[in-house]
């Protein structure tokens, strides 16, 4: 027993012999992956591939050589293809963009390792001029490469480049290119990633850059719209409704805004400021249907039922084929009609459930399936006007309806 314990201590390997086997280890898959990357070689993928393999071990992480030749590895297969793509020889279009965004993510890596101090505490970066400068020059394809993935509909990939392009700006890697004042095209590539990020229902990236998108006047109003849906996807009402309010007034006519405004109003009972919000609106354009009928509802549901109908014939005179206008004149008639006593009024009474049933009725018409909304109107409307064959058929339709 003893011979064996002795035996297992001396072919025990010692730590320090092990760490200097695989250290040589290392250097030696370094060098052959250097070799693959020299001109005479250019066996590009082959070097990316051992640095890659090398980098799995956390123990590397930190050897700049592995990086610094992961680079030079990626930057060969990126010269291949561009030239490929020159000579309009068969080259993967999204291939080659890739190999542009690694580029640029494996060299930020190299650069936050490059910047760590030394023992004396000294920051002397060793590859930053070189790698910036080059990068600088590829940098536009980070662009390209975004809007060719949004053009296929690929939104992951699309924010990549996007946030890979703009990220630019604050990575001291590319200190004193200053491209947040400096490159006009930063608003534009915010816009786009802030799209991307909005199509994938990616609250948290579409408000990433949402400051910066709304530089880009070309599309402020669509950028408002994102920002609009993230803050409703967090529900956070309260941005939500500001930035709604914010997209309305500086373009009260984009299609998005004002109806989720008076919805925002309405389903909170604050008829006062959808009723405000729709005088507002009718200051741009008291003409449009649209607000003209958000007039007309604020109105009905604050009881002011003869100018509910007069906003609503409004809407009518204008296109007699929408309906929603005919359900307001007619509630308000029925409003009216029950708020008057039968007894002493009884002309006026009928008169109200007569003009109710015309709008409802012709409601009815234009959406049959709205049978929730129109039933029960009709209902008390028949019944108010003794017609017992028109009501019969409305009770019955609204027995079958019940659970």
């Amino acid at each position: 027993m003893l011979f064996s314990l002795c035996f297992l201590l001396f072919w025990t390997p010692c730590p320090s012999t092990a760490q200097k086997s695989k250290e040589s280890t290392v250097r030696h898959e370094l060098s052959q992956a250097r070799t693959y990357i020299k001109p005479r070689t250019k066996n590009y993928p082959q070097a990316e591939q051992i640095v890659t393999r090398l980098l799995k071990d956390s123990a590397n992480r930190s050897n700049k050589q592995a990086y610094q030749i992961w680079l030079e590895a990626v930057k060969g297969q990126y010269d291949q293809a561009n030239e490929r793509m020159y000579l309009k020889q068969k080259q993967d279009t999204a291939a080659f963009f890739n190999l542009c965004q690694r580029m640029f993510s494996v060299a930020e890596t190299l650069d936050s390792l490059d910047q760590k101090p030394d023992k004396k505490g000294r920051i002397a970066p060793e590859y930053r001029h070189k790698y910036a400068t080059m990068l600088n020059t590829f940098r536009p394809n980070l662009f390209n490469g975004g809007t060719y993935f949004i053009r296929k509909g690929q939104w992951q990939q699309a924010f990549l480049f996007m946030h890979t392009y703009l990220d630019c700006a604050r990575q001291p890697l590319f200190t004193g290119y200053n491209y947040a004042s400096s490159d006009t095209r930063m608003p534009e590539a915010a816009y786009w990633a802030t799209y991307s990020a909005y199509k994938q229902h990616d609250a948290e990236g579409t408000l990433r850059y949402h400051q910066q998108a709304l530089a880009d006047t070309a599309h402020t109003s669509f950028t408002l719209q994102f920002i609009s849906e993230a803050y409703n996807w967090n529900g956070d009402s309260l941005n939500y409704l500001k930035t709604l309010l914010q997209g309305f007034r500086q373009q009260p006519q984009f299609p998005y805004f004002f109806p989720r405004i008076i919805d925002t109003y309405t389903s909170s009972h604050q008829y006062q400021k959808a009723l405000d919000i729709a005088d507002e609106a009718l200051q741009v354009c008291d003409t449009c249907q649209l607000f003209l009928f958000a007039k007309s509802s604020a109105l009905l549901r604050m009881e002011q039922w003869d100018e509910s109908i007069r906003y609503a014939r409004l809407v009518m005179a204008q296109n007699d084929s929408l309906p929603e206008p005919y359900f307001n004149a007619g509630m308000a008639y029925l409003n009216k009609a029950e708020s008057q006593d039968a007894t002493n009024n009884r002309k006026l009474f009928n008169e109200y459930y007569q003009r109710a049933r015309t709008y409802i009725e012709y409601y009815r018409l234009l959406m049959p399936r709205e049978q929730d909304k129109w039933a029960p109107p009709l209902y008390k409307i028949y019944l108010n006007l003794n017609l017992g064959k028109q009501f019969d058929e409305i009770d019955k339709l609204l027995k079958s309806r019940k659970p």
